[in-house]
């Protein structure tokens, strides 16, 4: 089975971090029970300092160079991912695709509604170049910005139901769709190191929501044992 994840910077990680995407390899080692890849076009975290995605400075430097492949990058959303993930899935050849983004899209460049057809554009790209491929999306995580910016923090929320409203409606047996949860207990205040991206006990909590949700509808792994 062939794994890729998509998402935006809290998924591509920073210099010097771990990232979800290395909790997920730890856990699908220890619970998938055969033979799995990970795959997609890049292998880079980013460089604060260069302002680009050019590092390779992963938290364990053992973390292997296959492992480490992904499709997500600092600063892009779903209006950046639509466009590619056709020609990406069809030279990649995903089974599962893991999905985390809407964030960067809300903050900086579409509204909910225009943001919500850009993920269904994203899933009619993706099983156009692969029919049968499944996909797991988590909702938004509003950062501290919606502490004090209601009308963000109401964006959020209703992009949050739109996207739920699109998995519903989109979701099919051949090609399945999972909407997580916010991940259980997850607080901006503790589990990131800024109050939007991830530190390492939100990188757990991360790949725990993908993890439990493959385990509970597919049978896939197991449920992610929490530190």
């Amino acid at each position: 089975m062939r794994f890729m994840f998509v998402g935006d910077s809290m998924t591509i990680g920073r210099a010097g971090d771990y990232t979800w995407r290395y909790r997920m390899w730890q856990h699908l080692n220890a619970s998938f029970g055969g033979p799995y890849k990970i795959v997609g076009p890049r292998r880079e975290v980013y460089d604060t300092f260069a302002d680009a995605p050019v590092s390779h400075d992963y938290a364990d430097p053992a973390f292997p160079d296959h492992a480490r492949r992904h499709l997500a990058g600092w600063g892009e959303g779903w209006q950046h991912m639509a466009p590619l993930i056709g020609e990406t899935v069809a030279v990649h050849k995903p089974d599962v695709l893991l999905v985390s983004l809407g964030l960067i899209d809300l903050g900086f460049y579409t509204a909910s509604d225009e943001t919500a057809d850009n993920a269904r554009r994203f899933v009619g790209e993706a099983r156009d170049a692969r029919p049968g491929i499944r996909m797991v999306f988590l909702p938004v995580i509003p950062n501290v910005r919606a502490e004090s910016d209601a009308p963000f923090a109401a964006e959020c929320a209703r992009f949050n139901e739109l996207l739920a409203k699109a998995v519903a409606d989109l979701d099919t047996p051949a090609s399945p769709i999972l909407l997580g949860a916010r991940p259980k207990e997850y607080d901006i205040h503790y589990d990131t190191y800024d109050g939007t991206h991830p530190n390492e006990s939100g990188e757990h909590r991360l790949a725990g929501e993908f993890a439990d949700a493959m385990y509970q509808a597919w049978g896939i792994g197991a449920p992610y044992a929490m530190p």
